[in-house]
This record gives C-alpha cells, sequence and structure tokens, in this order.
C-alpha cells in the first residue's frame, strides 16, 4: 500500500487550518507545555462548548504530541466532550443533578424527571452526575457553573430561562483583611530566620495533627521524610475532593482561603520546595475564581519572596483524589494511579520528590505552629487527640461542616453540633467516611469517630465525611448508590476494579442478593485493585449485609 501513498504527503489524520488558527488564538502566548495538555483542554470545551476532533488534532501538532495522546486524554475526564466534527454538538447548557447518597436520599430523582419534562431538550441537557460537594444542601443542581442548593424544579428552570449560570461569589476574608488581621507573620518569621526548620516539624509532630484528606499518615512525619530527599523537591495540594458526603475543603476555601495558602507556603519553605502545584476539582468553580483573586494579590505583594504557585483545574474525576493519579493529571495525563514502591515522596511530580497535602491538613499549620502543639493535642475524647472537620449530611437538622474533637461519638455529634434529626426520623444508620468508609448502624453510634478506631467494624473514617440515614432510608439501597458511584469513577487500569465495580452493580440490582458471591467478589477487589478505590468499593455492601440483615429477609 506504501507505493501508494502520495510523495510528500504526512502520515495520519491532517490538521485543519481553521482549526489550527483557533488554538494558536486560544492558547495565546501561553506556553506549549506538556504538562499543561488539561488546562488547554479546559480552554476549548469553554470556548466551544465542547472539543472537535479537529481542534484535539490541531492542539496535538501545537504540542509536538500524537493525537492519540490528546485524545486519551480528554476522553478521560468526565467534564470535556470530545465529539466527531460532524456530529452534532451538545446543547448549549448543561444542568446537572447530582445523584449520591445524600441527593438520592432528598430526591434527586424526581428533580430529575422534572427538568427533563420542563426543558428543551435540544438546548438544555439535563445529567445525572456524581457528588458535587455540596451534600448539606441536598438535592443539589448545577445551571453551567452556578450552584443551587436544596434546590426545586421551579427555581432550577427560572435559572435556565434567565441564563443564570455563573458561579456564586464567595464571602472570604480577602488579602490585605488577612493581612491586618495577622496573617502572613508566621511566615515571615520563617523566612526571616526567626523560626527553625526542625523545630516547626517537631511541633507539628507533637501536635499530632494527621493527614485530613483520608490516609491519616502523620503530617510531621511526612515533612520530616521529604527533608531527607534530594533536592529540588516540589509540594502538591490535593482539593479535589470528590468523595460522596465531603466538603469541608469547599467550606474552609469559602471562608479563609489565605489560612490555608500561608500554611501551603510554611510547608513549601520546611522541605524547601521549589513551586507548589494546588489541584482544585473542576466542580468548585467559586473556589476557583476566589483562588485565582487572592493568589493574583498575594503574588502582587508578597511578603516575603514566594515559591512558584501554580493553580491546576482538575476535570471532573474521583481517581484524582489519590495521590499518584492527582500527581499524573497534574503532568497532563490520564488519573491513573501509580505502582508503589516508589513512593510519591521519592519520586513524585515529574520525578522529583514530593510532599502532597490535603487543603485542610495545611490549613491547621499556622494555628497549630502559632498556639503551640499542646492547644491542638488538647482537644479531643475516649483518649484520641485533636480536632475534625465533620462534614455531616443526610437527616439531621443542621447539616454543615462541624469542627469537633477527635473520637468523638455520631449519636454525640447528631445531638451537640447537629440539632438531633429530623422531626419524624429515627436514627437508623450511618455513613462514618464518605461513600468508601462503610456503613454502621445506629446500635454502633456510640463508637468514637477517627482514624484506627472503626476498621475492626470493617469501616474507617477517611475525611470524616458523615451520611446519616433514618428510618426512611434503606442501607441496601445506599449501599447500591456508592456501588454504582464507583462503578462510574473507576479508572479502569485494573480489572478487579473495572470489572468488579459494574459486576457488583448488577448483583446489587437484583431482587435478591447473591451474598456469598458478592462476598467473593469484595473479597478479589480488596486483594487486587491497585489503588484504594476498588480496594473500598465493597466496604458498602459488605455492611449493608453484616449489619442491617432485617434487609435481606
Amino acid at each position: 500500500m506504501a507505493e501508494h501513498r502520495r510523495k510528500g504527503r504526512a502520515r495520519g489524520r491532517q490538521v485543519d487550518d481553521h482549526a489550527a488558527a483557533d488554538i494558536k488564538t486560544l492558547l495565546g502566548d501561553m506556553p506549549r507545555r506538556r504538562d499543561l495538555l488539561i488546562e488547554y483542554l479546559h480552554l476549548i470545551q469553554d470556548r466551544y462548548g465542547c472539543i472537535h476532533s479537529s481542534h484535539a488534532v490541531a492542539l496535538a501538532a501545537e504540542l509536538r504530541l500524537a493525537p492519540t495522546e490528546v485524545y486519551e486524554v480528554a476522553t478521560f475526564y468526565h467534564h470535556f466532550d470530545v465529539i466527531k466534527d460532524d456530529a452534532p454538538r451538545p446543547p448549549a447548557l448543561t444542568v446537572r443533578v447530582c445523584e449520591s447518597v445524600s441527593c438520592e436520599m432528598f430526591g434527586a430523582e424526581e428533580l430529575v424527571r422534572d427538568l427533563e419534562a420542563g426543558v428543551d431538550g435540544t438546548r438544555v441537557r439535563v445529567q445525572r452526575v456524581p457528588c458535587v460537594g455540596r451534600c448539606h444542601g441536598a438535592p443539589v443542581a448545577v445551571v453551567g457553573q452556578r450552584a443551587f442548593e436544596r434546590a426545586d424544579a421551579g427555581t432550577v428552570l427560572d435559572a435556565v430561562a434567565r441564563a443564570d449560570t455563573a458561579p456564586q461569589p464567595t464571602a472570604h476574608q480577602t488579602y490585605d483583611q488577612y493581612r491586618a488581621a495577622g496573617g502572613y507573620r508566621l511566615f515571615e518569621a520563617c523566612v526571616d530566620g526567626a523560626r527553625d526548620r526542625e523545630a516547626v516539624i517537631k511541633e507539628l509532630q507533637d501536635s499530632k495533627l494527621r493527614g485530613l484528606g483520608g490516609a491519616g499518615f502523620p503530617a510531621g512525619n511526612k515533612w520530616a521524610i521529604l527533608r531527607q530527599q534530594h533536592a529540588p523537591r516540589l509540594l502538591a495540594v490535593n482539593i479535589d475532593e470528590g468523595e460522596p458526603g465531603t466538603f469541608k475543603d469547599r467550606h474552609y476555601l469559602e471562608r479563609d482561603p489565605h489560612r490555608f495558602l500561608e500554611g501551603m507556603l510554611i510547608a513549601a519553605w520546611a522541605i524547601d520546595a521549589a513551586t507548589c502545584y494546588i489541584y482544585l476539582r473542576d466542580e468548585y468553580a467559586g473556589c476557583r475564581e476566589t483562588l485565582l483573586a487572592e493568589l493574583a494579590a498575594l503574588q502582587a505583594r508578597p511578603p516575603r519572596p514566594l515559591p512558584a504557585i501554580e493553580l491546576r483545574r482538575g476535570a471532573g474525576a474521583y481517581i484524582c483524589g489519590e495521590e499518584s493519579a492527582m500527581i499524573e493529571s497534574i503532568e497532563g495525563k490520564r488519573g491513573m494511579p501509580r505502582l508503589r514502591p516508589p513512593y510519591v515522596a521519592q519520586v513524585g511530580l515529574f520525578g522529583r520528590p514530593t510532599l502532597e497535602h490535603n487543603m485542610e491538613t495545611l490549613y491547621w499549620v499556622r494555628d497549630i505552629i502559632e498556639r503551640g502543639a499542646a492547644w491542638f493535642a488538647a482537644h479531643g475524647r475516649r483518649g484520641r487527640v485533636g480536632l475534625r472537620s465533620f462534614s455531616v449530611s443526610g437527616r439531621v437538622a443542621k447539616p454543615g461542616v462541624h469542627l469537633a474533637p477527635a473520637g468523638i461519638s455520631v449519636r454525640e455529634l447528631i445531638d451537640e453540633y447537629c440539632g438531633g434529626m429530623l422531626p419524624g426520623h429515627q436514627f437508623y444508620g450511618y455513613f462514618p467516611g464518605g461513600a468508601s468508609g462503610g456503613i454502621l448502624p445506629a446500635s454502633l453510634g456510640d463508637l468514637p469517630l477517627d482514624f484506627d478506631t472503626l476498621q475492626p467494624h470493617g469501616c474507617f473514617i477517611g475525611s470524616a465525611a458523615v451520611i446519616v440515614l433514618s428510618d426512611h432510608d434503606s442501607a441496601r439501597a445506599a449501599a447500591l448508590n456508592a456501588m454504582r458511584f464507583f462503578k462510574h469513577e473507576s479508572c479502569g487500569q485494573c480489572t478487579p476494579c473495572r470489572v468488579g465495580t459494574d459486576k457488583a452493580v448488577g448483583l446489587m440490582e437484583a431482587p435478591v442478593w447473591n451474598q456469598a458471591l458478592l462476598q467473593d467478589l469484595a473479597r478479589a477487589m480488596e486483594d487486587a485493585s491497585i489503588c484504594g478505590l476498588g480496594q473500598a468499593a465493597p466496604n458498602p455492601l459488605r455492611c449493608a449485609m453484616r449489619y442491617f440483615p432485617q434487609e435481606f429477609e
């Protein structure tokens, strides 16, 4: 066949001149870097409402990549619509309705049906989507980038008619306000030599602060490990808060972004990091606007010389909450978890030693160093140490983020912080750590909520996302909802997770569960999956069978 190829003609699909001009205009004077591929794809999606194949090919040529590299990244993330040039474009406006556990409990399915009946499908599409991080306001709908909590069809349809699609501004503490209240003085003291790196790390270790993204690794120990690695070192902040039931990071970002930023800068100083990368989930459009504005103010009038700071935008992939998958995404790739070892502290971003932290972990750094480790460690119940930010949703009178002592029980959390159960509802069960943390019955409502206390019961606290079920709910239905989420969000890299979540959903949708087969499937997923998604996905189904046998009689 080669002899018939026209002489001098390049192999593969040719770049369209108009598409190439579009891409050059969109990218402007931005650097042509491979690791910024996802940022470029966002520019195309935002401008055209989709990513035409001709634009993907033109972008590949601009970056000197194979078109397949661009295509495989673009199709991996849920927020990119990749279509052929001759295919119909998606409707101009998308309304996303969260269908995760809390929103399903409060009528998300009925909301979807009402919206689908009330919109012109050629102009507006209604999508069921995973958790959008506003579980306390269930059910939630997002019109464009504007979120509506406790949404009803009338309110949402009115927003559609008015094209009310911009993200809500946040009433946060600005850079000037934060500085006036003493902000960045600790960072200045660190840079000026008034604070010693080893002493600061020791203070953090003595406080017993643990990573608040789910894994719970001691924060001070992480810093000490990074100090021993070769330079240059990097810092990556994980704000891909996609665990159903979790919204604490958004809560703090919307109110006090500079407390987190100062903690990040102190961590960067402590390990001598050259660059800080902030990875923010795409659903938090309002937080992104806040961070862009406040980072600009910080960099325009820095209290002291700053490391380089890059804000990266996620694209709708829960798996990127896993630290190595997030690092792959920051590098402009599909968010596929890496096999370990080596660990990211040794070989992380761009092959360099990387300190990876959850946003809330860094939020506490300033208070702990200024007030002393003893202040933070003095909080706690039942022998547990520190404070926990609980994202509480479900059938309670006052859902939201509640700061409470580590080791508090869910029953105490409901009664002392959440105003009790909703009228007419009796406490029935709870997720102690989001969709992956398992489900416990009310009879175990006095267990301490903290790291290492729930594992004997087949659960864990994770990101402290507590979803409260009442006698109006079904643990079996909640477990199925969670498994559907994991099926949707599996990255597909490993067979136990990719196939296991799919098979589990099918078995759990049956009128009668084959419990023996589900147990075997759960064991295979737990033992053989590469990362925590597949390993933890069976927790809710196992708990439903173990603690709620009455639902299977």
